[in-house]
């Protein structure tokens, strides 16, 4: 672990609470995705832009910000620098996997966060999931392919984090390409397995509460009868 990483008392910032300034990451962003598709080309082209707010990430100290301003950052640094890992092989890249080497590109050590060069897996694993312990960040962290939930168009930010953070729980859970009920099978993304004790081993409630109708509605009534299938997961890049 990182020694400048410490979190904010939950559900209290400090009376200095700062905020970061994701501003050009909302530039990049708002030009450069649209309905989860990724313009790496674009991106390529203003990556002196995207450099200059990755530096944001090693100078910024997250004991200034609030709970979920710090959430947010880390949300947006994953997701930034995931960007920056695909455009170092762009256009050569089919797949994130192709990059990183034999330990696979989460275990590669190229993000700079806080003084540090870490890896996505660190952010992820040592920071996200152990400290905030919400499984929606399963929905808003992006891996750069077209199995994960979409990138969206804009920053996370700890103003709007948990409404953020819902919508983009709610709108992988009801696409029908990654999540369907079939009889009495429940054929969900790989995620739900892979992180299935953040789900509290239990994928039917976590859908019952972000579903809409009618599924809802079946789901409740069907429980103890539905089997959960899991999807196999599409690694292929998430751009044109």
């Amino acid at each position: 672990m990182m020694g400048l990483i410490f979190l904010s008392v939950p559900g209290h910032a400090s009376e200095n609470s700062e905020k970061a300034d994701h501003g050009i990451y909302a530039e990049l962003l708002a030009m450069y995705v649209k309905n989860g598709v990724v313009d790496y080309a674009g991106f390529k082209k203003d990556e002196q832009k995207l450099d200059r707010y990755l530096a944001l990430f090693d100078s910024t100290d997250v004991r200034n910000l609030s709970r979920d301003d710090q959430m947010a950052f880390y949300i947006n640094a994953y997701n930034a620098w995931t960007i920056k890992l695909i455009l170092s092989g762009y256009p050569g890249v089919k797949s994130i996997k192709d990059l990183g080497g034999f330990w696979g590109p989460w275990k590669k050590d190229f993000v700079r966060l806080g003084g540090e060069v870490v890896t996505l897996d660190h952010i992820e694993h040592d920071i996200l999931r152990p400290e905030f312990k919400d499984p929606r960040v399963h929905f808003a962290v992006n891996c750069a392919s077209k199995g994960c939930p979409a990138l969206i168009s804009e920053p996370y930010e700890g103003s709007r984090l948990d409404v953020q953070l819902d919508r983009s729980a709610r709108n992988f859970i009801n696409n029908t390409e990654k999540n369907y009920l079939a009889g009495d099978k429940l054929f969900v993304s790989s995620i739900f397995k892979w992180f299935s004790k953040d789900f509290n081993n239990d994928v039917i409630d976590f859908f019952i509460k972000y579903t809409d109708e009618p599924l809802i509605k079946q789901l409740e009534a069907r429980k103890d009868q539905i089997k959960i299938k899991y999807l196999d997961y599409d690694w292929s890049l998430n751009g044109h």
